[in-house]
């Protein structure tokens, strides 16, 4: 009889970590999936297209119902798990139903941060994470006509271009002075907002919300110095935080996120964690890069086949903003002890800047021409002296290769 694999949660860490574990050993384990929305599993980054109309959902799929089927998996979708027995090792779902496992993968992801103000439970404030807040945007846009967005990072700015494609009028509220403040500096996140204001959206810099007003409906947003703007729909994007509730109820340890070791284990040896809800040496996660990379590590040693560690790396941001090239990587912030250079081609609408740190490269941001974005990010992770480029290196690997 083979063991009992249980994931909880059926989203890209803890599928990605299934596909990995079927790569090393297709017959292992028999594999029960618990998915607390009732589809197979999607591609999340790519809700932002659906929203402006350039995918469908069907496009967005990764794994079908077939899929699951044809693997031997038994999916459980829109029947999420809300009791874990550690002791006699059982899950109990929503409807009662309860599976014993050898083996547990809690991938849990992380729910978005709803701003906690006056309001923030009315009709048509929302989230933007899953199929259902896209659902509702785009029948808001059909109905509606002004939407407030609150957060002005990438995920924030995909909202606001999805829902003017869809014909709303757009303003993005942002708490600090500068757009994407996680991933760009602030000449870049400038050159950002003049490139998206040309397109129609507007933005509302350093804006503290204090209410969402309305009574049936959301009507409008107030801030702290008084004044507000009308909104028929809220898209709250303010960050998300690591979903643990389910594992701190079954006593597991946990502090920002479920605490894994290298392996990706819990403190129980019978449980294992990927994605968004752990917490590795002190970190937590949101990229795919180094989720995947959980994936990989975790499938080896459910598959017994442990070989494997995860190792954090540093990770580069690719970023396609309503038409606009972005990358970072680094520590694109810099200090005393580091140096910049800096190129601006305004006409082209070009920004590059290198934190260098003695003779190497330390930090990236790149706006307008992204190209060398992986050269330079591989510069960082092989800490490349670059004392003999220095003078060509903010021109490209092209002209850095011929100079030497």
């Amino acid at each position: 009889m083979k063991p009992a694999l249980v994931v909880v949660g059926n989203g890209m860490a803890g599928m990605r970590t299934v596909e990995e574990l079927l790569k090393f050993d297709p017959r292992h384990y028999d594999i029960t999936v618990f998915g607390a929305e009732p589809h197979g599993n999607y591609n999340r980054i790519l809700l932002s297209p659906v929203l402006a109309g350039e995918k469908t959902v069907d496009d967005i799929m990764l794994n079908t119902r077939e899929w699951y089927e044809h693997h031997g998996i038994t999916l459980h979708a829109g029947d999420p798990v809300e009791r874990i027995d550690r002791k006699r090792r059982v899950v109990r779902a929503r409807s009662g139903r309860e599976v014993r496992y050898d083996r547990l993968l809690l991938a849990t992801g992380s729910r978005p941060f709803i701003i906690p103000v006056p309001g923030h439970k009315l009709p048509g404030v929302i989230a933007f994470r899953d199929i259902k807040d896209v659902e509702t945007m785009l029948e808001a846009a059909r109905n509606h006509r002004h939407a407030v967005i609150i957060g002005g990072g990438l995920l924030g700015l995909e909202a606001a271009n999805g829902l003017q494609r869809q014909g709303m009028d757009v303003t993005v509220v942002h708490v600090t002075d500068a757009l994407m403040n996680q991933q760009l500096d602030k000449p870049a996140a400038q050159l950002l907002q003049k490139a998206l204001e040309g397109k129609g959206l507007r933005f509302m810099l350093e804006a503290q919300t204090s209410e969402i007003v309305g009574e049936d409906r959301v009507r409008a947003v107030r801030f702290k110095d008084g004044s507000e703007i009308p909104a028929d729909l809220v898209v709250m994007t303010a960050g998300v935080r690591p979903n643990i509730a389910l594992a701190q109820q079954s006593g597991l340890h946990c502090e920002r996120a479920i605490v894994v070791d290298d392996t990706l284990q819990t403190y129980d040896p019978r449980v294992y964690a990927v994605g968004e809800c752990v917490q590795h040496r002190s970190a937590t996660f949101g990229l795919v890069a180094p989720i995947w990379e959980q994936a990989r590590v975790c499938a080896a040693h459910l598959a017994g086949a442990g070989h494997r560690r995860y190792v954090q790396q540093a990770c580069a941001t690719r970023l396609k903003v309503t038409g606009v090239e972005l990358y970072s990587a680094g520590d694109f912030i810099g200090g005393e002890d580091s140096e910049d250079l800096v190129l601006r081609d305004a006409r082209r609408g070009v920004y590059k800047r290198l934190v260098l740190r003695g003779n190497r490269i330390a930090g990236a941001v790149l706006y307008g021409d992204v190209q060398d974005g992986p050269w330079y990010f591989d510069l960082i992770q092989k800490r490349t002296d670059i004392s003999s480029m220095r003078s060509h290196l903010l021109f490209g690997q092209a002209l850095c290769a011929q100079a030497a």
